[in-house]
């Protein structure tokens, strides 16, 4: 195993590589610019291009390219080489501060909703100056935005480091109220908590459904899942520890903080978490962690699935987004402290983000909406689809006393015992964890337990964002149109926790009584992507995106368009794969099983009549009836998918595929998988369940 001290960042331009290779004034812009957001003129540009290539081409490189984070929700790049030819034809290596700045690419190729079309292709990539380029694959990658020639976003990134600008001007307008004048910057602090599955690759080669989808379309259930909860932070096997092993290599390469890894709950699941790093930075990390999850998960003869729900029947897989807020001073904004009901700065801060999940629960449930999600969400492994927050009985205690303004005594922290002299005694926390929570505080951060596992952490951080500025801007402008410092605040708080207290639940999520009574409370219960998604063009959610410089309507209803596009084509690339394995696969390889029995029975009978023949004749029909039917609900399949691919695209249509289409698909799977456990395994005719999640847990 390397030094880590020695590997971690190897490969990235970072703050010591820049200080050591920049003269000491452009170090200083750059990181005045990384640090408080000044803009860089195009002469320091120049500096820190030329710098940057002879940095990447001392470590053999010999290619750049603008690193960027399209709406397809997975990283893209163009490679361009350094060199360039002199008027004498002499080759130079040279990278520009132009080159540095901007790159072009076709626009139209991308999801834009409509924003960009074949005749009106130019798009940009821009400099991202706040993230440190990197080299990866030999490549010098440069982070970048994406916008349209006329200006829109075309990409994740972009409405996140808008929103994170928001967010840092609200929240220092209520810091000067609080005379906190030596604050320059708040920013969100971000760790994305990883879930992922491992399977052989070879093995997983045999299955189309997992080629072309990423999850299993059909798969009867092995003896054994998760039910003895025996894999859940259990002994890591070797070859899936080596894999690790070199997972953390290649991440520490590129500055990403992995620092957890265990096994998860369901077989051949496990978890990779960071620490915490600035959101921007943190979305690309987790970005970068996808893709080498990928990358070395081939290497070791492995596949990595990073599907919310491969294999049905167990736990699929989430991104536990863990968020928080602190300044540049180095104060966590959402820490408590011994006694939360006199911190008033931290109370106004933490009723900003219930007032905003509140308001705002249609977004974040839209933030977190996916084809993939939808299995997962609600299915008592994942919070249900409805927003609500964890706070604890502690704060709950607290929030009440501020809304009937009565006193709060702090509770003592109880000391646990073991009951064994030898072990020592710890402090108890004063409140317990919520994993049943979509929105649960957990000591002086919020963690959103809603992203799929394949999500792209901009989204639901960039609509958190603007949703919790949204909140400090109204808190702010309350409180600077008041003298009276101290009761306005108190007004403000209790007015806040009393009209928004609906959105906290301490209780079990997962239970049915939660769901009647979030109706009650008037919380939205948005169970599918089709049901979340026109929330999104809603007038409320239109004007709080313009009002922070976000988004523009435009950009709004583009991504609107992209979300129902992207849900429909998901749904019809599994139709039409279920479609082909069973008419190409299933219906002839039980046809095979079905002919050998017959072909067993008469052997049997011609050999003597006295000779027992009940299985064959029982199951003969039991498996020709069910390919007959199965044969039937593929063709009704088939007609369905095609008469959803000649509608428009919109919401119809991806109703269309919810509603029907994907109906259509559970009858065909139920089908098989029963047709799975009747047919012999040699006949059956690609890797079964058991197969893929204990290929490598041996």
């Amino acid at each position: 195993m390397p030094n880590l001290k020695e590997v971690f960042a190897s490969s990235v331009f970072d703050n010591a590589t820049m200080q050591e290779r920049l003269p000491k004034d452009i170090y200083k812009q750059v990181r005045k610019t990384k640090e408080e957001g000044v803009p860089l003129t195009r002469e320091v540009a120049d500096v820190v291009a030329n710098a940057m290539k002879d940095w990447a081409i001392e470590k053999g490189v010999t290619h750049f390219t603008h690193w960027f984070q399209p709406m397809t929700g997975i990283t893209a790049e163009k490679h361009d080489c350094f060199m360039s030819v002199t008027n004498d034809g002499q080759i130079i290596m040279e990278l520009s501060g132009k080159e540095l700045i901007k790159g072009e690419t076709d626009a139209s190729s991308f999801p834009s909703g409509g924003l960009r079309s074949t005749f009106e292709a130019r798009g940009y990539t821009a400099w991202d100056p706040t993230s440190d380029a990197f080299i990866k694959d030999g490549i010098l990658c440069i982070p970048t935005v994406f916008c349209s020639y006329t200006g829109e976003a075309l990409d994740k990134k972009t409405p996140l480091l808008r929103s994170m600008e928001a967010l840092n001007t609200q929240s220092l307008r209520i810091l000067r109220l609080f005379g906190m004048n030596d604050v320059k910057r708040v920013s969100i602090t971000v760790g994305p908590e990883q879930e992922y599955f491992l399977i052989d690759r070879k093995i997983a080669l045999k299955r189309r459904d997992i080629t072309y989808t990423g999850r299993t379309l059909f798969g009867a259930m092995p003896p054994k899942g998760q039910e003895l909860d025996d894999h859940y932070f259990g002994v890591i096997k070797t070859r899936v520890s080596e894999y690790m092993r070199d997972l953390d290599v290649e991440l520490w390469k590129l500055g990403v903080r992995a620092k957890t890894k265990h096994n998860e709950v369901a077989p051949a699941q496990h978890e990779l978490a960071p620490l915490y790093a600035s959101g921007n930075i943190a979305a690309d990390h987790n970005q970068l962690m996808m893709e080498l999850m990928k990358k070395v998960a081939e290497k070791h003869g492995m596949k990595c699935l990073l599907h919310e729900k491969p294999f049905a029947g167990v736990n699929g897989s989430g991104k536990h987004d863990n968020w928080s807020l602190g300044t540049d001073t180095g104060i966590n904004l959402l820490k408590p402290g011994k006694n939360p009901r006199d911190n008033t700065l931290f109370l106004i801060f933490f009723c900003a983000v219930v007032k905003a999940v509140d308001e705002y629960q249609d977004m974040l449930r839209i933030s977190v909406a996916s084809a993939g999600n939808d299995h997962r969400l609600g299915g008592s492994e994942a919070p249900p689809a409805i927003i609500s927050m964890f706070v604890g009985d502690d704060l709950a205690e607290v929030l009440k006393s501020v809304a009937d303004g009565s006193d709060y005594i702090a509770k003592a922290r109880e000391i646990m015992t073991s009951g064994v002299d030898a072990l020592p005694d710890f402090a108890r926390d004063t409140t317990d964890r919520n994993r049943t929570s979509p929105f649960a505080f957990t000591g002086n951060k919020f963690e959103f337990r809603m992203p799929g596992s394949s999500l792209s952490v901009s989204g639901p951080n960039f609509i958190l964002n603007t949703a919790v500025a949204e909140s400090l801007k109204q808190f702010a402008d309350t409180l600077e149109a008041r003298d009276d410092f101290e009761s306005a605040v108190d007004e403000l708080l209790r007015e806040t926790v009393k009209k928004h207290s609906r959105i906290i639940f301490n209780g079990n999520n997962y239970s049915d009584e939660w769901i009647e009574e979030a109706e009650k409370r008037g919380l939205l219960n948005l169970r599918s992507t089709p049901d979340a998604l026109p929330y999104f063009i809603k007038e409320k959610n239109i004007k709080l995106f313009e009002s922070h410089g976000i988004l523009t309507r435009d950009e709004i209803v583009s991504r609107y368009e992209i979300a129902l596009e992207n849900y429909s084509k998901v749904i019809n690339i599994e139709a039409l794969t279920m479609i082909e394995m069973a008419r190409q696969d299933i219906i002839p390889a039980v046809t095979r099983y079905i002919k050998t029995l017959s072909d067993e029975m008469l052997a049997k009978k011609q050999i003597s009549s006295m000779i027992n023949c009940d299985m064959e004749e029982n199951l003969i029909p039991k498996l020709s009836d069910s390919v007959s039917v199965l044969f039937s609900s593929v063709e009704m399949l088939n007609d369905e998918v095609i008469s959803a691919q000649g509608m428009e695209e919109g919401l119809d249509k991806a109703m269309y595929y919810h509603d029907v289409v994907l109906e259509r698909m559970s009858e065909v799977r139920a089908i098989a998988d029963e047709m799975e456990l009747y047919t012999a395994k040699e006949y059956w005719p690609f890797p079964s369940y058991g197969d893929l999640m204990y290929s490598i847990q041996e």
